[in-house]
């Protein structure tokens, strides 16, 4: 059994997380005050397509365009809280992977961050991936090259580095080199 301590910021009380204890399921507009705790924070927005919202009504968009945008996207849960999310996106979503590929995204508020949290969700996400999708072939994940942290989570989880593509990106005012990362169907160890 896996675990991790999340530590206060005083530091004088640790709380243990059994990161088994960690689970997935649909976010729900229930969930929109958890979820405005994580979009909201500028931290957590850095690396994002999308800048911090201001307004209910921006969370109250993202729950209800769940469906349109994703293959599959699931908060990721603490106490049945929701701390962040996982998602599948493809560029043929009305295919359905015909292109036989999907991309990974993961938020995750910052309160939560090096504790493993993402790393144990995405290992689960590949396995579920594969077997839910049935013509998958292949997830990536594209990350800025300064998240060294959401790299580290990637090949934690047996992600390939393909490489950095230059310049791939412009996002907040600036061309951004992100790295390309990979597991493929044959990487999975059954």
């Amino acid at each position: 059994m896996e675990e991790t301590f999340i530590s206060s910021k005083s530091r004088a009380k640790e709380e243990r997380i059994d990161l088994t204890e960690i689970t997935l399921r649909t976010l729900h507009l229930s969930d929109l005050n958890d979820l405005m705790v994580w979009t909201t924070d500028e931290k957590v927005a850095k690396f994002c397509s999308w800048e911090p919202y201001t307004s209910k009504d921006d969370g109250i968009k993202f729950i209800e365009n769940i469906p349109k945008k994703f293959l599959w996207c699931k908060a990721i849960c603490l106490n049945d809280r929701a701390i962040g999310c996982i998602s599948l996106y493809s560029r043929e979503p009305d295919d359905k992977c015909r292109n036989k590929s999907a991309e990974l995204g993961y938020v995750l508020g910052s309160k939560y961050w090096g504790k493993g949290i993402v790393t144990y969700v995405v290992k689960q996400v590949v396995k579920v991936a594969f077997s839910e999708l049935k013509n998958l072939e292949r997830l990536e994940a594209f990350v800025d090259v300064e998240n060294v942290g959401s790299q580290r989570v990637l090949e934690k989880a047996g992600f390939q580095k393909e490489g950095v593509l230059r310049k791939y990106l412009f996002l907040k005012g600036k061309s951004r080199d992100m790295i390309i990362s990979s597991v493929i169907f044959t990487d999975l160890k059954v």
